[in-house]
């Protein structure tokens, strides 16, 4: 009784280990999946790419979730122990089955493609966004490892700061003082890629106030994990203020200023300036103002190359 008893309290001590375990490893997955994210948008952009999101999971699992049943009811119905299951070495061909194996794959192909390729020109990134509230435009500069924001209506410019009005169309002009890199503000919506000599754009809206999560979202260099923003959505009252309140700081972002702030590294962040340059923008695209460095190899990486071509 004893014996039974000490084997009874060892396998349950160690399904509970188990459980922990599995609870453990299933813990930082729940965690993020309660994290706000693309799934929770707080703008249109936002709302149609997880409209696009769910539309697509939901039709990969009409093929999906049918599979994984018919695999489990094949392996039941073909057990050794069912004698009614028929074992028919010289079946080659049936109609029925050729019209499903083909038919439902063709369907899905044909509803995915369609839900894709019209939400894609619907969420056009170069498309404005209809409203009555005018645009705001903002510029918006890649560097070595930061995001310099010119405000050109405003005239103000930040670093590793975003500040935007609530309910108001923005119009991001986009490009890269260095390396590739892409802009993401995961619950505005659309991610872009930037170069460097190259302009692109895109258009958001926050419906929502709040304090987001921008980032990097493209490998660029030593500094790539630290290269995220905070995107504070304000009213458009507190919006004006705040822009006049940075125009009387006396700090000035010109040519020699912007070349000192896009070499490679962290430094102090966010940053204000005053105002900026007249074209400063328009200069980096058309790199009137010579490109960034870019970032240098670590000591720890100089023995990578000797290997590459191996």
């Amino acid at each position: 009784m004893r014996d039974w008893a000490r084997g009874v309290f060892r396998r349950g001590r160690r399904g509970g280990l188990a459980l922990a375990a599995l609870l453990a490893g299933l813990a930082p997955g729940w965690a993020y999946a309660m994290t706000p994210t693309v799934f929770d948008p707080v703008g249109p952009i936002g709302a149609g790419n997880r409209q696009i999101l769910l539309n697509a999971t939901a039709i990969m699992l009409a093929i999906v979730l049918p599979t994984l049943a018919a695999i489990v009811a094949m392996a039941w119905w073909f057990r050794a122990g069912n004698l009614r299951a028929v074992y028919r070495p010289d079946f080659t061909y049936s109609g029925r089955i050729e019209l499903v194996v083909w038919g439902i794959p063709l369907l899905v192909i044909l509803f995915l493609g369609g839900v894709i390729w019209v939400g894609s020109h619907r969420l056009d990134p170069r498309a404005p966004i209809a409203s009555p509230t005018p645009t705001l435009e903002v510029q918006v500069v890649s560097l070595d490892w930061k995001w310099l924001f010119l405000y050109p209506d405003q005239g103000i410019a930040t670093v590793d700061e975003l500040v935007l009005p609530v309910g108001t169309p923005v119009r991001f002009r986009l490009t890269s003082a260095s390396v590739m890199n892409a802009f993401f503000v995961p619950r505005l919506g659309s991610m872009i890629y930037v170069m460097n000599g190259m302009e692109t754009m895109l258009h958001l809206q926050a419906d929502r106030p709040g304090i987001y999560y921008g980032q990097s979202a493209h490998y660029s260099g030593d500094g790539f994990a630290d290269m995220h923003f905070p995107v504070r959505i304000v009213s458009r009252r507190q919006f004006g203020h705040w822009a006049a309140s940075l125009r009387t700081r006396p700090d000035r972002l010109d040519a020699a200023h912007y070349q000192a702030l896009a070499a490679p590294g962290r430094g102090a962040r966010p940053l204000a300036y005053g105002s900026f340059a007249p074209g400063l923008f328009a200069d980096i695209v058309s790199q009137r103002i010579p490109p960034a460095p870019g970032g240098r190899a670590l000591a720890s990486d100089a023995d990578i190359a000797p290997k590459v071509g191996r």
